[in-house]
């Protein structure tokens, strides 16, 4: 005791805030709760996640990406979160790094893993009649569905690209015409605008993912890979879309004119989600059920060993419960 009293005498200048950085977002009640550990468990693709966390798509196709996709596999099995694979184009032509994928063994069946496709893939595979592979890929994985990521900003910019024929919301269509499988549907840093919300929530999909402004844009990756002109040129491109708050509004507002016509079962909030607060804030003001979503937070915790992610994943669960314990949305 007499330390930690030193130290609150050492530490009480630098330890000031200034006022005006508040977080407006809540009511802080500190009379209101307790340390007690809540149940924020939530019910998705018909099973129970024990946190309402997903590790958003990534990567694959390398070993570095093997190690990642094994630890984070494991977090998802002892946290008990969902898990987005990144895209599994690699494995329809090169099945030889099917391990780096492969991480089913490692999660258990307890909770959600979904493969993952991206959309210009898919309406090649329509147009080839190969679209079976697809449920070969999810059940080899042993998924329990396919991510579709729509990325038309990045296959654009992607020197290796390629490019649309027909409009995603055509090709979504026509694919959902033919499976049985569980869809979710994502962007890869930018977002969807209102008129491509409206028509993705009229369509029969497990979750929406944001992919929002303001996380890891894809778009931008490419753009970096990219020669200088076309960097020059395209770049005012990735400063367009929608964040993850704009987005939450904007299906909030259209839910209430949709009404029965709304057919998605749940978002995944993610782009921009920097801290568990941000994720706490828009999970709750969400008017449909939801979940959120990290991507690069994940990914630099699991680079090295699973006692660093564990460490991280821990502290993410007890500020969860702090938040929902302590904390109270404004209206």
């Amino acid at each position: 005791m007499e330390d930690r009293k030193k130290d609150h005498i050492d530490l009480a200048f630098s330890s000031r805030l200034d006022g005006n950085l508040a977080d407006n977002r809540f009511d802080y009640e500190p009379m209101m709760g307790t340390h007690g550990k809540k149940d924020l468990s939530f019910e998705f693709a018909d099973k129970k996640m024990r946190l309402p966390i997903w590790v958003s798509s990534m990567t694959g196709g390398t070993k570095r990406a093997g190690t990642i996709n094994k630890n984070l596999a494991q977090a998802c099995a002892e946290f008990g979160m969902g898990m987005g694979l990144g895209s599994c184009r690699i494995l329809l032509d090169s099945p030889e790094y099917f391990d780096d994928f492969n991480v089913r063994p490692v999660m258990g069946d307890d909770v959600p893993l979904f493969a993952n496709i991206g959309i210009c893939q898919l309406e090649q595979m329509l147009e080839n009649k190969t679209e079976e592979k697809l449920d070969e890929l999810v059940q080899k994985l042993q998924a329990d569905g396919l991510v579709i990521h729509i990325n038309p900003m990045q296959e654009a910019f992607q020197p290796e690209g390629d490019l649309l024929k027909s409009p995603p919301i055509e090709i979504l269509k026509k694919y959902l015409a033919k499976t049985d499988l569980k869809i979710i549907v994502k962007e890869v840093g930018q977002g969807f605008g209102k008129e491509s919300l409206r028509q993705l929530l009229a369509l029969p999909l497990e979750a929406i993912e944001f992919g929002a402004l303001g996380g890891t844009n894809f778009s931008l990756v490419e753009l970096n890979r990219s020669e200088a002109v076309a960097a020059e040129v395209y770049n005012p491109f990735i400063h367009i879309g929608h964040t993850a708050e704009n987005m939450t509004q904007t299906i909030n507002q259209l839910i209430d004119k949709m009404g029965y016509r709304v057919k998605v079962n749940n978002l995944i909030i993610s782009g921009g989600i920097s801290s568990i607060l941000d994720g706490y804030y828009l999970t709750e003001i969400s008017r449909m059920p939801a979940i959120f979503g990290m991507g690069s937070a994940f990914l630099r915790h699991s680079m090295g060993s699973y006692d660093k992610l564990r460490n991280y994943i821990q502290k993410l669960e007890n500020g969860l419960q702090l938040a929902n314990n302590f904390l109270r949305v404004k209206q």
